[in-house]
C-alpha cells in the first residue's frame, strides 16, 4: 500500500493514532528517532501534526502503520516539560485558534496564569479566546469583577464570553467562535472542560468514557492532549488541565512583545532597550500610573519576566 497523508488526533508518546485523508484511523508509531530542527521537545510529534504514514503489510496486534516524516508546521503551542525544566512539550500544533477556559469559582483561575496563557498565543501568532465557566455560580460581586476582567481583556483583542456548560447557558455562542476552526482547548483542572466538551462533540462521552487497548499502550500520562471532532469542518484539542502554564522557547523577542498594550508604546519609551521595570521615561510605567494598562497585567509581567531572567 502507497504512503498515505493524515493528522495526529491522540498521542500516548510511544504510540500515535492517525486520521487519514479518508477518514480512517491507524495506529502509528515513529520511525526511528525525530529531531525538529531547533527544538528541545520531549515530544517529537502533537495532536495536530500532519504526518506521513505508511501502513504495514503484516501488521502485528495494535500496530497498523509507521510514521515515516512530519510536515512543517503552521504554529503551535509550547509548555516548559514538567518532568525536565531544559525541555519544552507541545501541547499542539496548527491550531486555527487557542480557547482557555478559565472559572472565578471553583476553582477560580488566577489572572497570572490567564496572562501566561495569552503571552504563549501572542509568541506563535494564535488568536487567542477566553471562555468563563460556571457563571452560574457567580455571586452579584463576582459579575462586576467579570465584567472588569472583560474590559481590560477585550480592548486587547481577546474574544471573552460567560458560560455555564452545567445548564448549557451560552453552548451556542460558544459553538458559533468554534466553527470551522482546529480550536485548543486549555484550563486548569476543574474548570469544567470535560463537561463543556461532552457537551459540544459527539465524539467526546464515548472516548472519554471509553479505557481501549491503545490507551493503555505505552506510558500514558496526562500531559498528553487528543483531538475531537465537533462537526463536519470543526474540530477540538482537548488537553488535559494544566496546574502552571511555564513559558519556553520565547527567547526570540523581549516578553513586552506578547502584551499587546505594551507593543503599541515600545517606540515611546525613552530607551530602546527599556524593561519597563526602573528607567526613567518609561512609557508603560506612565500607562499603567495613568490606569491604561491595567496593574494586573503589568503584575503578570513583572512575574513572567523574572522567571525568564532566572531560567538563563
Amino acid at each position: 500500500m502507497s504512503e498515505l497523508r493524515g493528522r495526529v488526533i491522540k498521542s500516548t508518546g510511544l504510540w500515535y493514532e492517525v486520521e487519514d485523508e479518508q477518514g480512517q484511523r491507524w495506529t502509528a508509531r515513529l520511525r526511528g528517532k525525530f529531531k525538529i530542527k531547533g527544538l528541545n521537545v520531549t515530544n517529537p510529534i502533537a495532536v495536530g501534526d500532519w504526518v506521513k504514514l505508511e501502513p504495514l503489510e503484516e501488521a502485528g496486534g495494535d500496530e497498523q502503520a509507521v510514521i515515516t516524516d512530519i510536515e512543517p508546521r503552521q504554529n503551535y503551542l509550547i509548555r516548559r516539560s514538567i518532568h525536565n525544566k531544559h525541555k519544552a512539550h507541545i501541547l499542539a500544533a496548527n491550531l486555527d485558534q487557542a480557547v482557555l477556559i478559565a472559572t472565578l469559582a471553583q476553582p477560580r483561575t488566577s489572572l497570572g496564569f490567564i496572562d501566561r496563557f495569552l503571552v504563549s498565543a501572542e509568541a506563535y501568532r494564535i488568536p487567542a479566546i477566553i471562555v468563563f465557566n460556571k457563571k452560574d455560580l457567580l455571586k452579584e460581586k463576582d459579575h462586576a469583577y467579570l465584567q472588569e476582567l472583560i474590559g481590560i481583556y477585550e480592548p486587547l483583542g481577546y474574544t471573552c464570553i460567560a458560560i455555564s456548560a452545567k445548564e448549557q447557558s451560552g453552548i451556542d455562542a460558544f459553538n458559533q467562535l468554534l466553527e470551522g476552526k482546529l480550536s485548543l482547548l486549555s484550563g486548569h483542572s476543574g474548570v469544567g472542560k470535560s463537561t463543556l466538551l461532552n457537551k459540544i462533540s459527539p465524539e467526546a462521552n464515548q472516548k472519554t468514557a471509553e479505557i481501549s487497548s491503545f490507551a493503555n499502550k505505552g506510558t500514558h500520562t496526562t500531559t498528553f492532549a487528543e483531538m475531537f471532532r465537533v462537526n463536519s469542518n470543526t474540530w477540538v484539542i482537548d488537553t488535559p488541565g494544566i496546574k502552571e502554564l511555564g513559558l519556553a522557547d520565547m527567547e526570540d523577542d523581549p516578553l513586552d512583545h506578547y502584551f499587546p498594550e505594551m507593543r503599541e508604546l515600545l517606540n515611546e519609551c525613552r530607551f530602546n532597550n527599556c524593561t519597563h521595570t526602573h528607567e526613567p521615561g518609561c512609557a508603560v510605567m506612565d500607562a499603567v500610573e495613568a490606569g491604561t494598562i491595567a496593574p494586573s497585567r503589568f503584575n503578570s509581567y513583572l512575574g513572567m519576566l523574572d522567571e525568564e531572567e532566572n531560567h538563563r
